[in-house]
């Protein structure tokens, strides 16, 4: 943008100093209306966003069902998320690559194809076995699928992108909310059922997306190793070894917790199940969904992006500990599972927001290396805390989480030298900011 001239006249006397440049405005926040007035094709791909970001809350609730009715023990259960988690970890590194030779329609029906597939054979499988390796199929399809839906929605959209980026938002906080509840419900009736309900709801999307999302022009060639090669840069890496640790105990919190929850409620006498679970999560998932959207930019805004994460990472520590030594008491734990999620709202789209300033690599490469590795520790969190807890005491997990928590502040604050330019960069537009929270909320 060309700075503007306090006056162009000429002047007698001696010459004035320019005026500074006015910082670049951000754009006006679209309202809800115009956020609103989109085009059905990004509607249609609003709805199959919902259902996606459904799918990763939606196997909590019945992961007790499973381990009782399949004669499973929690640890094999906990797999499922693992076997998921590992392989979008995985696929994330290459997501940009596959959709720069295929394009990014094609992507998106590629990666909910597989979930149609692999979430309708999980609900025939008949061993927990057969279920963590469709549940890897399944991560796969969505990794592909979420790595490119926020610019499918993007390009979709007729008027301004922040409104269709508040509509995606949207979906990405009911998706965050719902999936739990909904795998409560469903699975009140049968474990079986919320894959069942996964696969139908897919399906729809694919309908959807094949009818009313245009073909665009084929997008620029990305390396297959961009994603690894991204990983040299020292900031990436900061925040990447960061977002490990950190994952680690976001998929503790949540693979982890039914287990003590139904525990605690059976010592007193109370039979939780799967509706319980999905009530305490909807929770979660809410608190997390609102933080991220409303609250994340507010306090980035007042504090600065490390001091956020520094102070969030801190209370999270402070919350895993508490958890470790109040695991016997039911209230206790739902609402603590709540408050983790208000700041790991925070803590997800702070931690991409940095992502998107520390770098000036192009987004989508960095986006694919960072989501690859923050991934991995998602993934071995579930395999470690079942067998830690059989091993020792149920709160062991929560204080394992704490202290890779603790690790991850040390890498922040240990490489805290190469995050300079973290803060230094004008603030971010609306548009920017909303790719923060979706990119960051995107586990």
């Amino acid at each position: 943008m060309t700075s503007q001239l306090t006056d162009s006249s000429p002047q007698s006397g001696p010459a004035r100093p320019p005026a500074a440049a006015p910082s670049t405005p951000k754009n006006p926040a679209p309202s809800l209306r115009e956020a609103f007035r989109q085009p059905t094709s990004v509607w249609a791909i609003a709805f199959a966003a919902t259902v996606s970001f459904m799918g990763i809350g939606l196997v909590d609730p019945i992961l007790p069902a499973i381990s009782s009715q399949l004669d499973a023990t929690p640890s094999q259960a906990m797999l499922l998320f693992t076997s998921y988690l590992f392989i979008t970890a995985i696929a994330m590194f290459f997501t940009s690559w596959f959709a720069s030779k295929v394009g990014v329609k094609r992507t998106l029906l590629v990666g909910l194809l597989l979930v149609v597939v692999f979430a309708a054979l999980a609900a025939g499988a008949g061993s927990v076995e057969q279920i963590i390796g469709l549940r890897a199929g399944w991560g796969l399809g969505n990794a592909l699928f979420i790595s490119t839906a926020l610019a499918a929605i993007v390009g979709a959209t007729t008027g301004p992108s922040a409104g269709a980026i508040i509509l995606y938002e949207t979906a990405l906080g009911i998706g965050l909310a719902v999936g739990p509840l909904l795998g409560g419900l469903l699975g009140a009736v049968s474990w079986r059922a919320p894959f069942a309900g996964t696969a139908v709801l897919m399906g729809i999307g694919v309908l959807a997306i094949i009818v009313l999302l245009r073909t665009e022009a084929k997008p620029a060639h990305v390396s297959p190793l961009a994603a690894l090669r991204a990983l040299d840069h020292p900031a990436l890496r900061t925040l990447a070894l960061t977002a490990v640790f950190y994952n680690f105990a976001f998929f503790t919190l949540l693979a982890y917790s039914p287990f003590p929850l139904e525990a605690a409620a059976a010592a007193h006498g109370m039979e939780f199940g799967a509706l319980g679970i999905g009530g305490v999560f909807f929770g979660w998932g809410t608190g997390l969904a609102i933080t991220s959207v409303f609250v994340a930019p507010l306090l980035t805004r007042r504090l600065g992006l490390i001091p956020t994460l520094v102070t969030t990472l801190g209370l999270l520590t402070v919350l895993m500990v508490v958890m470790s030594l109040a695991h016997s008491s039911m209230t206790g734990l739902i609402v603590l599972i709540v408050i983790g999620g208000l700041l790991l709202g925070i803590m997800n789209t702070a931690l991409t927001e940095t992502v998107m300033e520390a770098t000036d690599l192009p987004r989508g490469v960095a986006s694919s290396a960072y989501s690859g590795v923050r991934f991995l520790g998602g993934a071995i969190a579930p395999a470690v805390a079942g067998p830690l807890a059989a091993a020792t005491t149920v709160g062991a997990p929560y204080a394992l989480a704490a202290g890779a928590l603790v690790l991850s502040i040390l890498m922040l604050l240990l490489g805290r030298k190469h995050l300079a330019a973290v803060g230094s960069h004008e603030e971010l537009t609306e548009v920017e900011e909303a790719e923060a929270i979706t990119a960051g909320d995107e586990v």
